[in-house]
């Protein structure tokens, strides 16, 4: 009984330092988000003066002046939100279109030269993008779809280029019992309706986790898409929109404007991974059991 109660206590300290140790953690990686939070209900006033840290985050009075700003007509925030949206929007639905049919055929039909093209598309996906930049931003600009044309432009870089993420989606269709097809094509049915009738149907988790990921690409895309839409002011995305705000003179004054477009950027990706996260984990840990 001595052993018992000693083996009880031992594994008693254990979980109490882990859930210590976690929650930890927890508060220092969500200190920044506490701080972009509280920061965004304070205006700024050069009078003031902060006496520390704590001071200096959790404002004495709370204000929505930033939220006025960002959402009035002062600026052409609600112009570059829309666009952020209308490109992660497309881009979520024709990238998962275009996964799911080639992770489909690359799990199911055996044809000449498919481990080559997978070993080559994965060795293709070790290069970074960035390596591509000047030639996309010359043929997109022949193309008339940058500056002016620059969302249509990202949503087409964004696209063409899906189909190399076949890997978790093609992981998650070999788990699929392929009896269940050859059952339906002994029945008459085509590639097409066993794909669209029975394989789809039970692929929901990984269809979520294919969107979600599409959806954020686009969604916190910097770096190309101010090379696409540099020099035109309308078809800005939030992040290089946010950013020319920082690059101005008035650093302290956009700051708190800055912190309340980056609250409102936060909540379409937050409330998805609410709704979404037992689904989205469930095709992640289905897309990793093959490859």
């Amino acid at each position: 009984m001595n052993k018992y109660a000693s083996m009880k206590r031992k594994r008693f300290i254990g979980n109490l330092l882990s859930y210590i140790l976690l929650i930890l953690i927890s508060l220092i990686w969500l200190f920044p988000f506490f701080g972009l939070l509280m920061g965004s209900f304070r205006s700024y006033d050069p009078a003031v003066e902060y006496g520390g840290i704590v001071s200096y985050v959790i404002p004495k009075t709370f204000s929505l002046d930033n939220y006025r700003f960002v959402l009035g007509g002062t600026t052409n925030y609600l112009r570059w939100y829309g666009n952020t949206l209308i490109i992660a929007f497309f881009v979520a639905i024709f990238q998962t279109i275009i996964v799911l049919c080639v992770s489909y055929a690359l799990s199911r039909m055996r044809f000449r030269g498919r481990t080559a093209l997978m070993r080559f598309w994965l060795v293709l996906g070790m290069f970074p993008g960035f390596l591509t930049m000047i030639c996309l931003y010359f043929l997109l600009k022949q193309m008339g779809l940058t500056q002016a044309g620059a969302v249509p432009g990202l949503i087409l870089v964004s696209v063409a280029s899906s189909g190399m993420g076949y890997y978790v989606c093609k992981g998650y269709f070999d788990t699929i019992p392929k009896a269940l097809d050859e059952a339906a094509r002994i029945d008459g049915a085509s590639r097409a309706r066993v794909f669209l009738t029975m394989t789809i149907p039970m692929s929901k988790p990984i269809i979520i986790y294919a969107a979600l990921c599409a959806f954020m690409g686009p969604w916190c895309d910097y770096v190309f898409a101010s090379y696409i839409a540099f020099g035109h002011d309308e078809s800005y995305n939030v992040a290089v929109s946010m950013y020319r705000w920082m690059n101005t003179g008035d650093y302290q004054g956009y700051f708190t404007r800055f912190c309340a477009g980056g609250i409102l950027v936060a909540i379409p990706i937050t409330l998805l991974f609410m709704a979404l996260q037992r689904y989205y984990v469930e095709g992640v840990t289905g897309g990793a059991v093959k490859g």
